[in-house]
């Protein structure tokens, strides 16, 4: 492939994956999709409209990526969630560490570009604590201490990770016929779920799960086959143009921040370029706004007391170290991950509401009455 070829599929990677996220950020802002929303209604107001959003959207993403794997569009092993070294605890403690940080910090990472495009200037600070904390979580002084901690404990399977993988040869069935029953059964059990009762069947609920879920996986297809090239012609050597890993990647909304800003802060590098994950951040963000001032809901909003501050400041290092830690996001590993049906991703979705219940707890005390004398 020419280097031109190369430049044109560059531009037509990165506008879809732009128009993708832009449609998928108006919609976020309009329904007001929020993964940290889902588990504080469920533990306050015993809502589950929110979490069966979510869980809708799993399962979109699920059959998405089964059916996808199956048909041969792409190979479900180069995903960056399937490798054989399984960090279970560095899943369940980042996953933890990052419910607890989205709860102090109003939002995930995804809801926090949400909020930018509708005027937060606390989420805009929380973009950029987070960003930094993610990058001294992968290259930094933190980054040591996660590889020589959390990272030190794992079990190196025989197969990758992802369920298909793990069962095929005890049960005697062929990878992608297994993985094709799992992933229609485990994504129709999600989504068997969200639609149980007929008072989730909303547009705003179907709207929100439906495209959250079809987004995962159109990103999917844009990294893992729009973006593929058996060979890359200045390698030579197969290869996953334009993801920050190198891999197989879908939405997440953690590492992307780091490379945001690594971009922004570098950009006459001209080794420094655009990926998916970076233009996804801006899409969202651009798409959001987009609706914030069509519907003239856009207002700017800052910090209420040093209180305040602090608590968004602390999520923004939670979020940033935990989400790195955890290798993703409630959307990250919570969605994209766990379509891959990736054992470690089935790890943290308890982990993030976990800790989502440990932030909420923690301010629900903060708030209490102090006691009589």
């Amino acid at each position: 492939m020419e280097a031109v070829d190369v430049a044109s599929l560059n531009k037509m990677v990165l506008v879809t994956t732009f128009g993708i996220t832009f449609l998928l950020g108006a919609v976020m802002q309009k329904t007001n999709f929020c993964t940290m929303g889902a588990v504080v209604d469920l533990l306050v107001l015993s809502d589950t409209n929110r979490m069966k959003q979510w869980f809708l959207a799993i399962g979109i993403s699920i059959i998405g990526f089964t059916l996808m794997s199956y048909f041969g569009v792409i190979d479900p092993s180069k995903s960056i969630y399937t490798g054989n070294k399984f960090l279970f605890l560095s899943d369940f403690v980042g996953s933890t560490l990052f419910g607890i940080g989205m709860v102090l910090a109003s939002g995930c990472g995804g809801k926090t570009l949400v909020r930018i495009g509708g005027g937060n200037l606390k989420s805009l600070i929380v973009f950029l604590i987070l960003g930094l904390t993610a990058y001294m979580t992968m290259r930094g002084f933190l980054g040591v201490i996660r590889v020589n901690t959390l990272d030190a404990i794992f079990i190196t399977l025989n197969t990758p990770q992802d369920l298909p993988s793990i069962l095929s040869g005890p049960l005697g069935i062929e990878k992608p016929t297994l993985h094709l029953v799992l992933g229609l059964l485990i994504g129709g059990i999600f989504i068997t779920y969200a639609l149980l009762k007929k008072t989730f069947w909303t547009v705003k609920n179907i709207l929100a799960g439906l495209s959250v879920g079809a987004a995962v996986t159109a990103i999917w297809w844009v990294s893992g086959h729009l973006a593929y090239l058996s060979e890359d012609p200045n390698t030579l050597e197969e290869g996953f143009l334009f993801t920050n890993s190198g891999r197989m990647e879908s939405l997440s909304f953690v590492a992307p921040f780091a490379y945001s800003l690594d971009w922004l802060m570098l950009y006459s590098d001209v080794s420094k370029v655009l990926t998916v994950g970076i233009v996804a951040v801006f899409g969202i963000i651009f798409g959001s706004a987009f609706i914030a001032i069509t519907a003239k809901s856009f207002r700017w909003e800052s910090f209420v007391s040093p209180e305040d501050t602090a608590n968004h400041l602390i999520g923004g290092v939670l979020m940033g170290f935990g989400g790195v830690t955890a290798l993703g996001c409630t959307i990250g590993q919570g969605i994209s991950g766990i379509s891959t049906l990736a054992l470690g991703s089935f790890i943290t979705l308890p982990g993030f509401i976990f800790g989502a219940f440990l932030g909420l707890r923690y301010l629900q005390l903060r708030l209490a009455p102090s006691p009589c004398n």
